[in-house]
């Protein structure tokens, strides 16, 4: 095998976990939603909480990226 085409499928191997962290920010701000929907006295207590799912979920997104970036580019 070519280490160019090992670089390119290890890289898309990698960015499948953006793919992960975007269905896990979508189940986060829907389950945001729809608590708040159902209770808008509790908005304050659940929209730190979500945010905070939101924050961490988003930094393993930016992590698999990275790591995408680091099969393609590094030497």
């Amino acid at each position: 095998m070519d280490p160019h085409s090992a670089k390119l499928i290890g890289a898309g191997l990698a960015a499948i976990g953006v793919l992960g962290a975007g269905i896990g920010i979508g189940n986060i701000f829907g389950s945001l939603i729809s608590s708040i929907a159902r209770n808008p006295a509790a908005r304050d207590q659940v929209f730190g909480i979500g945010m905070l799912g939101f924050a961490l979920t988003e930094a393993v997104a930016l992590y698999a990226l990275l790591i995408a970036f680091l099969v393609l580019y590094a030497v």
